[in-house]
């Protein structure tokens, strides 16, 4: 079994990374410090919200897929997903990327593992 990085050192990597990459991360809802589990909100140029999620793969590894694609007329009901999912689970971290390449970003995160 592979040893987990603490959440919050996996959060300032992920913001750093985004930052690196000409982009803004910020967190939206901070999580248990060690074991908390960490969703990825990423956006460009600040529309097209995405919620990935690290779910586990065959191979036994854990990768983030998209879990929630924000709907142009339902702005409202992304933003109602994400408070739903805090409250289900105190100990989650909510970050939002904005970064030109959403889909480059995720995969990066998922070819570090």
């Amino acid at each position: 079994m592979a040893v987990r990085l603490p959440a919050h050192l996996e959060a300032g990597a992920i913001m750093r990374l985004a930052d690196s990459q000409g982009g803004f991360a910020t967190v939206l809802a901070k999580g248990e410090r060690d074991a908390g589990t960490i969703l990825i909100v990423t956006l460009c140029r600040g529309t097209d919200a995405v919620l990935y999620e690290r779910m586990p793969q065959a191979d036994g590894t854990r990768s983030y897929i998209a879990a929630k694609r924000q709907m142009i007329d339902l702005e409202q009901d992304f933003q109602d997903y994400l408070a739903r999912r805090s409250q289900q689970d105190s100990d989650i971290w909510i970050i939002e990327v904005d970064i030109a390449h959403p889909e480059r970003f995720i995969a990066g995160l998922n070819d570090l593992r």
